[in-house]
Protein backbone atom coordinates (compact mmCIF):
# COMPACT_ATOMS: atom_id res chain seq x y z
CA UNK A 1 0.00 0.00 0.00
CA UNK A 2 1.11 3.30 -0.88
CA UNK A 3 2.18 6.26 1.66
CA UNK A 4 -0.29 7.93 0.34
CA UNK A 5 -3.10 5.81 0.91
CA UNK A 6 -1.56 5.30 4.26
CA UNK A 7 -2.34 8.43 4.93
CA UNK A 8 -5.51 8.72 3.50
CA UNK A 9 -7.00 5.67 5.41
CA UNK A 10 -5.55 7.37 8.93
CA UNK A 11 -7.29 10.44 7.85
CA UNK A 12 -10.96 8.33 7.92
CA UNK A 13 -10.34 6.79 10.65
CA UNK A 14 -9.45 9.88 12.36
CA UNK A 15 -12.70 11.41 11.39
CA UNK A 16 -14.95 8.76 12.19
CA UNK A 17 -13.08 8.86 15.79
CA UNK A 18 -13.37 12.34 16.24
CA UNK A 19 -17.03 12.69 14.99
CA UNK A 20 -17.83 9.44 17.62
CA UNK A 21 -16.22 11.39 20.41
CA UNK A 22 -18.24 15.05 19.73
CA UNK A 23 -21.27 12.85 19.06
CA UNK A 24 -20.77 10.71 22.94
CA UNK A 25 -19.98 14.91 24.49
CA UNK A 26 -16.75 13.51 25.43
CA UNK A 27 -15.04 16.33 23.90
CA UNK A 28 -15.26 19.89 24.98
CA UNK A 29 -17.67 22.06 23.91
CA UNK A 30 -14.84 24.17 22.71
CA UNK A 31 -13.87 21.25 20.34
CA UNK A 32 -15.68 21.27 16.97
CA UNK A 33 -15.54 18.24 14.69
CA UNK A 34 -16.50 18.36 10.73
CA UNK A 35 -15.11 15.64 8.85
CA UNK A 36 -11.31 15.91 8.96
CA UNK A 37 -11.36 19.49 10.19
CA UNK A 38 -11.18 20.08 14.09
CA UNK A 39 -11.38 23.56 15.39
CA UNK A 40 -10.66 24.44 19.07
CA UNK A 41 -11.97 28.03 20.32
CA UNK A 42 -10.90 30.11 22.80
CA UNK A 43 -11.55 33.23 24.54
CA UNK A 44 -8.49 33.85 26.08
CA UNK A 45 -5.81 36.42 24.92
CA UNK A 46 -8.64 39.22 24.58
CA UNK A 47 -7.20 40.85 27.38
CA UNK A 48 -4.01 40.92 25.84
CA UNK A 49 -5.46 41.77 22.48
CA UNK A 50 -7.25 45.01 24.12
CA UNK A 51 -3.73 45.94 25.86
CA UNK A 52 -1.85 45.59 22.59
CA UNK A 53 -4.42 47.97 20.83
CA UNK A 54 -3.94 50.46 23.23
CA UNK A 55 -1.83 53.19 20.75
CA UNK A 56 -4.38 52.84 17.51
CA UNK A 57 -3.26 55.42 15.64
CA UNK A 58 -0.06 53.41 15.20
CA UNK A 59 -1.63 50.55 14.61
CA UNK A 60 -3.90 52.40 11.79
CA UNK A 61 -0.98 54.14 9.85
CA UNK A 62 0.70 50.57 10.23
CA UNK A 63 -2.32 48.79 9.25
CA UNK A 64 -2.84 51.31 6.26
CA UNK A 65 0.63 50.78 4.82
CA UNK A 66 -0.25 47.06 4.96
CA UNK A 67 -3.69 47.63 2.94
CA UNK A 68 -1.21 49.21 0.14
CA UNK A 69 1.41 46.37 0.24
CA UNK A 70 -1.60 43.69 -0.10
CA UNK A 71 -2.92 45.75 -2.97
CA UNK A 72 0.07 45.33 -4.78
CA UNK A 73 0.24 41.68 -4.49
CA UNK A 74 -3.59 40.89 -4.76
CA UNK A 75 -2.93 42.27 -8.38
CA UNK A 76 0.42 40.69 -9.14
CA UNK A 77 -0.99 37.47 -8.62
CA UNK A 78 -4.34 38.27 -10.15
CA UNK A 79 -2.52 39.05 -13.41
CA UNK A 80 0.26 36.36 -12.89
CA UNK A 81 -2.25 33.44 -12.24
CA UNK A 82 -4.33 34.69 -15.44
CA UNK A 83 -1.48 34.62 -18.07
CA UNK A 84 -0.13 31.27 -16.55
CA UNK A 85 -3.62 29.83 -17.10
CA UNK A 86 -3.70 31.42 -20.08
CA UNK A 87 -0.33 30.28 -21.30
CA UNK A 88 -1.51 26.64 -20.04
CA UNK A 89 -4.29 26.58 -22.09
CA UNK A 90 -2.28 27.94 -25.72
CA UNK A 91 0.20 25.18 -25.07
CA UNK A 92 0.32 22.64 -22.30
CA UNK A 93 3.36 22.02 -20.56
CA UNK A 94 4.93 17.93 -19.56
CA UNK A 95 3.26 17.18 -16.35
CA UNK A 96 5.96 17.91 -13.30
CA UNK A 97 6.30 16.94 -10.41
CA UNK A 98 4.53 20.11 -9.14
CA UNK A 99 1.05 18.03 -10.31
CA UNK A 100 1.30 15.33 -8.57
CA UNK A 101 -1.54 14.66 -6.42
CA UNK A 102 0.88 14.29 -3.25
CA UNK A 103 2.55 17.00 -3.97
CA UNK A 104 0.13 19.25 -3.32
CA UNK A 105 -0.31 18.21 0.25
CA UNK A 106 1.93 19.82 1.90
CA UNK A 107 2.40 17.71 4.28
CA UNK A 108 6.57 16.00 5.16
CA UNK A 109 7.30 12.83 4.23
CA UNK A 110 4.31 12.61 1.64
CA UNK A 111 5.52 15.90 -0.24
CA UNK A 112 8.68 15.00 -1.98
CA UNK A 113 9.45 18.52 -2.10
CA UNK A 114 9.31 18.45 1.95
CA UNK A 115 11.30 15.76 3.67
CA UNK A 116 10.52 14.15 7.24
CA UNK A 117 13.70 15.50 8.30
CA UNK A 118 13.01 18.85 8.89
CA UNK A 119 8.87 18.03 9.50
CA UNK A 120 9.72 20.04 13.10
CA UNK A 121 10.66 23.02 11.44
CA UNK A 122 7.98 22.97 8.87
CA UNK A 123 5.16 22.80 11.45
CA UNK A 124 7.44 25.41 13.57
CA UNK A 125 7.51 28.02 10.71
CA UNK A 126 3.35 27.11 9.80
CA UNK A 127 2.39 27.64 13.71
CA UNK A 128 4.03 30.92 13.87
CA UNK A 129 2.45 32.10 10.50
CA UNK A 130 -1.00 31.34 11.52
CA UNK A 131 -0.58 32.80 14.75
CA UNK A 132 0.78 35.79 13.98
CA UNK A 133 -1.41 36.50 10.80
CA UNK A 134 -4.71 35.85 12.63
CA UNK A 135 -2.89 37.76 15.34
CA UNK A 136 -2.85 40.62 12.89
CA UNK A 137 -6.62 40.27 12.74
CA UNK A 138 -7.52 40.09 15.79
CA UNK A 139 -5.70 43.03 17.09
CA UNK A 140 -6.93 45.08 14.32
CA UNK A 141 -10.74 43.96 15.16
CA UNK A 142 -9.66 45.51 18.89
CA UNK A 143 -8.32 48.61 17.19
CA UNK A 144 -11.20 49.38 15.11
CA UNK A 145 -13.85 48.34 17.98
CA UNK A 146 -15.01 45.02 16.58
CA UNK A 147 -15.66 42.30 19.45
CA UNK A 148 -14.47 39.07 19.24
CA UNK A 149 -16.37 35.80 19.64
CA UNK A 150 -13.08 33.19 19.76
CA UNK A 151 -10.00 32.75 18.82
CA UNK A 152 -8.25 29.67 17.93
CA UNK A 153 -6.67 26.74 15.24
CA UNK A 154 -8.12 24.66 12.48
CA UNK A 155 -6.39 21.14 12.71
CA UNK A 156 -6.83 18.53 9.47
CA UNK A 157 -6.57 15.29 10.98
CA UNK A 158 -3.60 16.36 14.21
CA UNK A 159 -1.71 18.72 11.20
CA UNK A 160 -2.28 22.47 12.11
CA UNK A 161 -3.31 23.98 8.76
CA UNK A 162 -5.13 27.34 9.71
CA UNK A 163 -5.84 29.65 12.92
CA UNK A 164 -9.03 31.68 12.86
CA UNK A 165 -10.31 34.73 14.66
CA UNK A 166 -14.20 34.87 14.84
CA UNK A 167 -15.84 38.26 14.97
CA UNK A 168 -19.00 39.50 16.24
CA UNK A 169 -20.98 39.95 13.13
CA UNK A 170 -22.65 42.60 14.61
CA UNK A 171 -20.00 44.97 15.56
CA UNK A 172 -17.90 44.33 12.52
CA UNK A 173 -21.09 45.57 10.37
CA UNK A 174 -21.21 48.82 12.24
CA UNK A 175 -17.34 48.83 11.17
CA UNK A 176 -16.76 51.56 8.19
CA UNK A 177 -15.42 50.04 4.78
CA UNK A 178 -11.80 51.37 5.71
CA UNK A 179 -11.57 49.44 9.07
CA UNK A 180 -12.95 46.57 7.67
CA UNK A 181 -10.13 46.80 5.47
CA UNK A 182 -7.66 47.09 7.48
CA UNK A 183 -8.48 44.08 9.50
CA UNK A 184 -8.59 42.03 6.52
CA UNK A 185 -5.29 43.60 5.42
CA UNK A 186 -3.22 42.59 8.82
CA UNK A 187 -2.33 39.41 8.83
CA UNK A 188 -0.63 39.68 5.55
CA UNK A 189 0.80 42.36 6.48
CA UNK A 190 1.98 40.39 9.64
CA UNK A 191 3.61 37.76 7.56
CA UNK A 192 5.23 39.89 5.56
CA UNK A 193 7.53 41.55 8.49
CA UNK A 194 7.78 38.27 10.13
CA UNK A 195 9.24 36.91 6.56
CA UNK A 196 11.86 40.44 6.84
CA UNK A 197 12.81 39.68 10.18
CA UNK A 198 13.60 35.43 10.09
CA UNK A 199 15.35 36.44 6.26
CA UNK A 200 17.59 39.20 7.87
CA UNK A 201 18.49 37.00 11.04
CA UNK A 202 18.91 34.17 8.08
CA UNK A 203 20.45 36.42 5.55
CA UNK A 204 23.19 37.91 8.45
CA UNK A 205 24.72 36.11 11.71
CA UNK A 206 23.28 32.89 11.10
CA UNK A 207 24.42 32.29 7.13
CA UNK A 208 27.67 34.39 8.13
CA UNK A 209 28.57 31.67 10.30
CA UNK A 210 28.25 28.83 7.40
CA UNK A 211 31.26 28.46 4.67
CA UNK A 212 30.91 25.56 2.14
CA UNK A 213 33.45 23.01 3.57
CA UNK A 214 36.62 22.60 1.75
CA UNK A 215 36.53 19.52 -1.19
CA UNK A 216 34.27 17.98 -3.94
CA UNK A 217 30.28 18.23 -2.57
CA UNK A 218 28.88 14.43 -3.53
CA UNK A 219 25.44 15.01 -4.36
CA UNK A 220 25.16 11.06 -4.92
CA UNK A 221 26.52 8.56 -7.98
CA UNK A 222 25.22 7.23 -11.30
CA UNK A 223 24.17 3.88 -11.28
CA UNK A 224 27.10 1.45 -12.44
CA UNK A 225 29.58 4.10 -12.85
CA UNK A 226 33.25 3.65 -11.15
CA UNK A 227 32.37 5.78 -8.14
CA UNK A 228 28.96 3.94 -7.79
CA UNK A 229 31.18 0.23 -7.63
CA UNK A 230 33.71 2.08 -5.75
CA UNK A 231 31.48 2.92 -2.78
CA UNK A 232 31.02 7.01 -2.88
CA UNK A 233 28.01 7.62 -2.06
CA UNK A 234 25.55 10.78 -1.09
CA UNK A 235 27.13 13.05 1.62
CA UNK A 236 30.57 12.03 0.62
CA UNK A 237 33.16 15.05 -0.08
CA UNK A 238 36.27 14.28 -2.33
CA UNK A 239 39.35 16.28 -0.58
CA UNK A 240 41.73 14.93 -3.17
CA UNK A 241 42.44 12.92 -6.47
CA UNK A 242 45.72 10.70 -6.95
CA UNK A 243 47.41 13.30 -4.24
CA UNK A 244 46.36 16.16 -6.08
CA UNK A 245 44.62 18.46 -3.74
CA UNK A 246 40.33 19.09 -4.40
CA UNK A 247 38.78 22.27 -2.77
CA UNK A 248 36.04 22.77 -4.89
CA UNK A 249 33.66 21.18 -7.33
CA UNK A 250 35.49 22.70 -10.10
CA UNK A 251 38.88 21.31 -8.79
CA UNK A 252 37.37 18.20 -9.22
CA UNK A 253 36.17 18.91 -13.22
CA UNK A 254 39.76 20.09 -13.56
CA UNK A 255 41.47 17.63 -11.99
CA UNK A 256 39.44 14.85 -14.00
CA UNK A 257 40.08 16.56 -17.49
CA UNK A 258 43.66 17.05 -16.85
CA UNK A 259 44.59 13.27 -15.34
CA UNK A 260 45.17 10.68 -18.29
CA UNK A 261 44.94 7.53 -15.78
CA UNK A 262 41.98 4.87 -15.58
CA UNK A 263 42.14 4.04 -12.56
CA UNK A 264 42.75 6.48 -9.72
CA UNK A 265 42.43 6.91 -6.16
CA UNK A 266 39.74 9.01 -4.74
CA UNK A 267 40.60 10.70 -1.09
CA UNK A 268 37.79 11.38 0.79
CA UNK A 269 36.80 13.25 3.75
CA UNK A 270 37.11 10.91 6.79
CA UNK A 271 40.42 9.70 5.68
CA UNK A 272 39.37 7.15 3.58
CA UNK A 273 40.93 6.53 0.10
CA UNK A 274 39.31 4.55 -3.03
CA UNK A 275 40.09 3.24 -6.41
CA UNK A 276 37.74 3.99 -9.14
CA UNK A 277 37.87 2.68 -12.58
CA UNK A 278 36.59 5.23 -14.82
CA UNK A 279 34.57 5.55 -17.62
CA UNK A 280 32.16 7.83 -19.82
CA UNK A 281 29.61 7.40 -18.76
CA UNK A 282 26.79 9.49 -20.56
CA UNK A 283 24.85 11.52 -18.22
CA UNK A 284 23.01 14.28 -20.37
CA UNK A 285 22.12 14.49 -23.73
CA UNK A 286 20.37 17.42 -25.66
CA UNK A 287 17.21 16.83 -27.14
CA UNK A 288 18.52 17.87 -30.64
CA UNK A 289 22.45 16.25 -30.24
CA UNK A 290 23.56 15.36 -33.84
CA UNK A 291 23.96 12.03 -31.74
CA UNK A 292 20.47 11.42 -30.29
CA UNK A 293 17.75 10.36 -31.56
CA UNK A 294 16.40 6.79 -32.49
CA UNK A 295 19.76 5.27 -34.50
CA UNK A 296 22.20 7.54 -31.58
CA UNK A 297 23.31 7.29 -28.23
CA UNK A 298 21.44 7.51 -25.00
CA UNK A 299 21.66 8.45 -21.28
CA UNK A 300 23.58 5.57 -19.25
CA UNK A 301 25.36 4.28 -22.24
CA UNK A 302 28.92 4.38 -21.49
CA UNK A 303 31.01 5.86 -24.68
CA UNK A 304 34.07 3.26 -25.07
CA UNK A 305 35.52 4.63 -28.41
CA UNK A 306 35.52 7.25 -30.83
CA UNK A 307 37.05 6.94 -34.42
CA UNK A 308 37.90 3.22 -32.81
CA UNK A 309 40.66 4.74 -30.49
CA UNK A 310 39.60 3.45 -26.74
CA UNK A 311 38.30 6.51 -24.44
CA UNK A 312 37.88 5.97 -20.73
CA UNK A 313 38.99 9.29 -19.46
CA UNK A 314 38.15 12.60 -20.59
CA UNK A 315 41.51 13.52 -22.08
CA UNK A 316 41.39 10.28 -23.97
CA UNK A 317 37.83 11.57 -25.49
CA UNK A 318 39.51 14.40 -26.29
CA UNK A 319 42.87 13.09 -28.19
CA UNK A 320 40.87 10.86 -30.12
CA UNK A 321 38.64 13.60 -31.66
CA UNK A 322 41.44 15.52 -32.54
CA UNK A 323 40.83 17.91 -35.69
CA UNK A 324 38.33 15.58 -37.06
CA UNK A 325 35.27 17.55 -37.28
CA UNK A 326 33.15 14.28 -37.96
CA UNK A 327 33.23 11.48 -35.33
CA UNK A 328 32.30 7.80 -34.81
CA UNK A 329 30.73 7.09 -31.18
CA UNK A 330 30.37 3.56 -30.35
CA UNK A 331 29.06 2.97 -26.58
CA UNK A 332 29.62 -0.43 -24.38
CA UNK A 333 26.05 -1.30 -25.52
CA UNK A 334 26.82 -1.50 -28.64
CA UNK A 335 25.38 1.35 -30.29
CA UNK A 336 26.96 3.64 -33.12
CA UNK A 337 26.39 6.75 -33.97
CA UNK A 338 28.23 9.72 -36.49
CA UNK A 339 28.10 13.08 -36.47
CA UNK A 340 29.76 16.72 -36.14
CA UNK A 341 31.26 16.98 -33.03
CA UNK A 342 31.92 20.38 -31.23
CA UNK A 343 29.98 23.04 -29.32
CA UNK A 344 26.28 22.87 -29.31
CA UNK A 345 24.63 25.91 -29.47
CA UNK A 346 21.45 27.72 -30.48
CA UNK A 347 21.37 30.90 -32.39
CA UNK A 348 20.05 34.12 -31.02
CA UNK A 349 17.22 36.14 -32.74
CA UNK A 350 19.58 39.57 -34.15
CA UNK A 351 22.87 38.14 -32.71
CA UNK A 352 26.01 38.26 -34.90
CA UNK A 353 25.78 34.90 -36.10
CA UNK A 354 21.91 35.27 -36.95
CA UNK A 355 23.30 38.06 -39.47
CA UNK A 356 24.63 35.81 -40.95
CA UNK A 357 21.82 33.70 -42.56
CA UNK A 358 21.07 31.62 -39.73
CA UNK A 359 17.55 31.88 -38.14
CA UNK A 360 16.63 32.20 -34.27
CA UNK A 361 16.49 29.11 -32.80
CA UNK A 362 18.44 26.53 -34.87
CA UNK A 363 20.17 24.20 -33.52
CA UNK A 364 24.41 24.31 -34.32
CA UNK A 365 27.44 22.76 -34.24
CA UNK A 366 30.41 25.41 -34.01
CA UNK A 367 33.61 22.88 -34.54
CA UNK A 368 36.14 25.52 -35.07
CA UNK A 369 36.49 29.39 -34.28
CA UNK A 370 39.16 31.45 -36.01
CA UNK A 371 40.61 28.27 -36.88
CA UNK A 372 40.87 26.82 -33.13
CA UNK A 373 39.03 23.55 -32.93
CA UNK A 374 35.75 24.01 -30.23
CA UNK A 375 35.02 20.77 -28.25
CA UNK A 376 34.10 21.90 -24.80
CA UNK A 377 31.94 25.11 -23.95
CA UNK A 378 35.37 26.81 -22.70
CA UNK A 379 37.25 26.50 -25.75
CA UNK A 380 34.89 28.99 -27.53
CA UNK A 381 35.68 31.72 -24.56
CA UNK A 382 39.51 30.63 -25.40
CA UNK A 383 39.33 31.29 -28.87
CA UNK A 384 37.78 34.74 -27.97
CA UNK A 385 39.98 35.89 -25.60
CA UNK A 386 42.18 37.51 -27.60
CA UNK A 387 39.63 39.00 -29.63
CA UNK A 388 36.97 42.62 -29.33
CA UNK A 389 33.64 43.13 -30.37
CA UNK A 390 33.49 44.58 -33.49
CA UNK A 391 36.24 42.14 -35.30
CA UNK A 392 35.21 39.95 -37.88
CA UNK A 393 36.50 35.69 -37.14
CA UNK A 394 35.44 32.87 -39.19
CA UNK A 395 33.37 30.09 -37.83
CA UNK A 396 32.99 26.61 -39.02
CA UNK A 397 29.52 25.41 -38.31
CA UNK A 398 27.39 22.55 -38.79
CA UNK A 399 23.87 22.87 -39.19
CA UNK A 400 22.15 19.21 -38.96
CA UNK A 401 24.56 17.60 -41.66
CA UNK A 402 25.53 21.02 -43.68
CA UNK A 403 28.90 22.15 -43.22
CA UNK A 404 29.13 26.07 -43.46
CA UNK A 405 31.73 28.22 -43.49
CA UNK A 406 30.71 31.97 -42.02
CA UNK A 407 32.64 35.06 -41.06
CA UNK A 408 30.82 36.81 -37.86
CA UNK A 409 31.15 40.69 -36.90
CA UNK A 410 31.48 39.86 -33.00
CA UNK A 411 29.17 42.06 -30.78
CA UNK A 412 29.52 42.71 -27.10
CA UNK A 413 27.73 41.89 -23.69
CA UNK A 414 26.84 44.06 -20.84
CA UNK A 415 30.39 43.64 -19.92
CA UNK A 416 31.48 44.92 -23.64
CA UNK A 417 33.44 41.11 -23.85
CA UNK A 418 33.42 39.78 -27.34
CA UNK A 419 30.11 37.40 -28.38
CA UNK A 420 29.14 35.49 -31.37
CA UNK A 421 25.67 35.37 -30.56
CA UNK A 422 24.25 32.17 -29.58
CA UNK A 423 22.76 30.53 -26.42
CA UNK A 424 22.56 27.47 -24.76
CA UNK A 425 26.43 26.31 -25.56
CA UNK A 426 26.46 22.42 -24.63
CA UNK A 427 30.07 20.51 -25.20
CA UNK A 428 30.87 17.41 -26.94
CA UNK A 429 27.69 18.30 -29.15
CA UNK A 430 25.10 18.14 -26.37
CA UNK A 431 26.90 14.90 -24.83
CA UNK A 432 27.49 15.11 -20.65
CA UNK A 433 29.44 12.49 -19.93
CA UNK A 434 31.54 11.93 -16.40
CA UNK A 435 34.77 9.24 -16.25
CA UNK A 436 34.13 9.07 -12.17
CA UNK A 437 30.25 9.02 -11.56
CA UNK A 438 29.44 11.89 -9.20
CA UNK A 439 26.76 14.31 -8.96
CA UNK A 440 28.38 16.88 -8.23
CA UNK A 441 25.97 18.68 -5.10
CA UNK A 442 25.81 22.79 -5.78
CA UNK A 443 26.82 23.63 -1.98
CA UNK A 444 28.31 27.02 -2.70
CA UNK A 445 24.81 28.07 -4.89
CA UNK A 446 22.75 27.04 -2.07
CA UNK A 447 24.41 28.87 0.44
CA UNK A 448 24.90 32.39 -1.58
CA UNK A 449 20.91 31.65 -2.11
CA UNK A 450 20.11 31.94 1.87
CA UNK A 451 23.02 34.75 2.29
CA UNK A 452 20.88 36.65 -0.30
CA UNK A 453 24.16 36.98 -2.55
CA UNK A 454 21.98 36.50 -5.93
CA UNK A 455 22.16 39.57 -7.11
CA UNK A 456 18.89 42.12 -7.62
CA UNK A 457 16.42 43.69 -5.71
CA UNK A 458 14.69 41.81 -2.28
CA UNK A 459 12.09 40.31 -5.21
CA UNK A 460 14.90 38.57 -6.56
CA UNK A 461 15.99 37.30 -3.37
CA UNK A 462 12.54 36.41 -2.25
CA UNK A 463 12.21 34.56 -5.41
CA UNK A 464 14.86 32.66 -5.34
CA UNK A 465 14.37 31.52 -1.80
CA UNK A 466 10.97 30.44 -2.29
CA UNK A 467 12.05 28.17 -4.87
CA UNK A 468 14.57 26.14 -3.05
CA UNK A 469 12.29 23.47 -2.27
CA UNK A 470 12.07 22.52 -5.88
CA UNK A 471 15.06 24.05 -7.49
CA UNK A 472 15.94 21.26 -9.60
CA UNK A 473 12.77 21.95 -11.53
CA UNK A 474 13.08 25.61 -11.87
CA UNK A 475 17.38 26.59 -12.20
CA UNK A 476 19.05 25.36 -14.71
CA UNK A 477 22.36 23.02 -14.31
CA UNK A 478 20.98 22.23 -10.38
CA UNK A 479 20.00 18.57 -10.08
CA UNK A 480 19.20 18.83 -5.92
CA UNK A 481 16.22 20.66 -4.23
CA UNK A 482 17.48 22.29 -1.22
CA UNK A 483 14.81 21.79 1.83
CA UNK A 484 17.61 23.11 4.55
CA UNK A 485 20.68 21.43 6.21
CA UNK A 486 20.05 17.63 6.32
CA UNK A 487 21.69 14.48 6.56
CA UNK A 488 22.51 14.45 3.18
CA UNK A 489 24.08 17.86 2.91
CA UNK A 490 25.58 19.05 6.75
CA UNK A 491 28.69 17.42 5.68
CA UNK A 492 29.22 19.63 2.63
CA UNK A 493 29.28 22.69 5.62
CA UNK A 494 31.28 24.10 8.27
CA UNK A 495 30.83 26.70 11.43
CA UNK A 496 32.27 29.14 12.50
CA UNK A 497 32.53 32.48 14.41
CA UNK A 498 30.41 33.24 17.42
CA UNK A 499 27.68 30.64 17.24
CA UNK A 500 29.65 28.03 16.76
CA UNK A 501 28.90 28.04 20.45
CA UNK A 502 26.00 26.44 19.76
CA UNK A 503 27.38 23.56 17.92
CA UNK A 504 27.37 22.55 14.29
CA UNK A 505 23.37 20.68 14.70
CA UNK A 506 22.33 24.28 16.43
CA UNK A 507 23.39 26.21 13.79
CA UNK A 508 21.95 24.29 11.43
CA UNK A 509 18.93 23.80 13.35
CA UNK A 510 18.47 27.82 13.85
CA UNK A 511 18.83 28.10 10.30
CA UNK A 512 16.36 25.69 8.97
CA UNK A 513 13.72 27.15 11.85
CA UNK A 514 14.32 30.80 10.09
CA UNK A 515 14.43 29.27 6.59
CA UNK A 516 11.30 27.51 6.76
CA UNK A 517 9.60 30.18 8.89
CA UNK A 518 10.59 32.71 6.28
CA UNK A 519 9.12 30.63 3.36
CA UNK A 520 6.24 29.81 4.59
CA UNK A 521 5.28 33.07 5.66
CA UNK A 522 5.86 34.37 2.33
CA UNK A 523 3.68 31.74 0.92
CA UNK A 524 1.03 32.21 3.26
CA UNK A 525 1.31 36.18 2.29
CA UNK A 526 0.92 35.71 -1.19
CA UNK A 527 -1.64 32.68 -1.49
CA UNK A 528 -3.58 34.56 1.30
CA UNK A 529 -3.85 37.71 -1.16
CA UNK A 530 -5.30 35.80 -4.41
CA UNK A 531 -8.40 37.84 -4.67
CA UNK A 532 -11.03 35.14 -4.28
CA UNK A 533 -13.56 34.90 -0.94
CA UNK A 534 -12.84 33.14 1.44
CA UNK A 535 -8.99 34.57 1.25
CA UNK A 536 -7.99 37.95 2.35
CA UNK A 537 -7.54 39.19 -1.04
CA UNK A 538 -11.40 38.31 -1.79
CA UNK A 539 -12.65 40.35 1.28
CA UNK A 540 -10.09 43.61 0.10
CA UNK A 541 -11.44 43.02 -3.37
CA UNK A 542 -15.27 43.14 -1.45
CA UNK A 543 -14.41 46.52 0.51
CA UNK A 544 -12.27 47.72 -2.35
CA UNK A 545 -15.30 47.22 -4.93
CA UNK A 546 -18.01 48.71 -2.79
CA UNK A 547 -16.03 51.76 -2.12
CA UNK A 548 -15.38 52.16 -6.25
CA UNK A 549 -19.04 51.14 -7.19
CA UNK A 550 -20.79 52.86 -4.44
CA UNK A 551 -19.54 56.24 -6.04
CA UNK A 552 -20.91 55.47 -10.03
CA UNK A 553 -24.15 55.97 -10.58
CA UNK A 554 -26.30 52.70 -10.52
CA UNK A 555 -28.73 51.68 -8.99
CA UNK A 556 -28.35 47.94 -7.49
CA UNK A 557 -24.90 48.45 -6.11
CA UNK A 558 -24.67 45.37 -3.90
CA UNK A 559 -25.55 43.03 -6.86
CA UNK A 560 -22.67 44.79 -9.11
CA UNK A 561 -20.73 44.63 -6.53
CA UNK A 562 -21.38 40.57 -5.74
CA UNK A 563 -21.17 40.25 -9.44
CA UNK A 564 -17.64 41.71 -9.56
CA UNK A 565 -16.08 39.55 -6.70
CA UNK A 566 -18.18 36.19 -7.76
CA UNK A 567 -16.68 36.20 -11.21
CA UNK A 568 -12.93 37.62 -10.13
CA UNK A 569 -13.33 34.00 -7.65
CA UNK A 570 -14.50 32.31 -10.06
CA UNK A 571 -11.77 33.15 -12.38
CA UNK A 572 -8.74 32.68 -9.82
CA UNK A 573 -10.55 29.29 -8.95
CA UNK A 574 -10.00 28.29 -12.58
CA UNK A 575 -6.89 29.32 -13.15
CA UNK A 576 -5.54 27.38 -10.33
CA UNK A 577 -6.95 24.56 -11.34
CA UNK A 578 -5.68 24.61 -14.52
CA UNK A 579 -2.01 25.30 -12.78
CA UNK A 580 -2.57 22.27 -10.67
CA UNK A 581 -4.41 20.24 -13.29
CA UNK A 582 -4.04 21.42 -16.09
CA UNK A 583 -1.27 19.03 -17.89
CA UNK A 584 -3.33 15.97 -17.02
CA UNK A 585 -6.58 17.73 -18.14
CA UNK A 586 -5.20 18.98 -21.65
CA UNK A 587 -2.25 17.03 -22.98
Amino acid sequence: MSTLLWILVGILVYAVVATLLKNRGILPASVKVSGPLTTIHTVRGKKFLDWLAQPKRFWRAFANVGVGISLVIMFGTFFVLVFQAIAIIQSPPTETAFQNPQNVLVIPGVNEFLPLTVAPEIIFGLLVGLVVHEGGHGLLCRVENININSMGVVLFALLPIGAFVEPDEESASKADRGARTRMFAAGVTNNLVVTIVVFLLLFGPVVGAISVASGASVGGAYPGSGADQAGIEQGDLITGIDGERIETNDDLISALESNEETTITVDLRDGESVTVERSMLITTLAENSPFAGDDGVSIDETIVSVNGASVATEPALRSAVGSDEVVTIETEEGTTAEGPLGVFAIAMDGGPLAETGFAEGDNLVIVEVDGDRTIETQDIGNALEDNEPGETITLVVYDGDDREEVDVTLGANANDEPVIGVTNLQGLSGIGVNSLGVMPYPSETFLSILGGDVGGGIGVVLLFLLILPFSSLILPDVDFNFAGFVDTNVAFYDVAGPLAMLGDGGVFLLANLLFWTGWININLALFNCIPAFPLDGGRILRTSSEAVISRLPIDDKPAVTRAVTTSVGLLMLASLILMIFGPQLLN
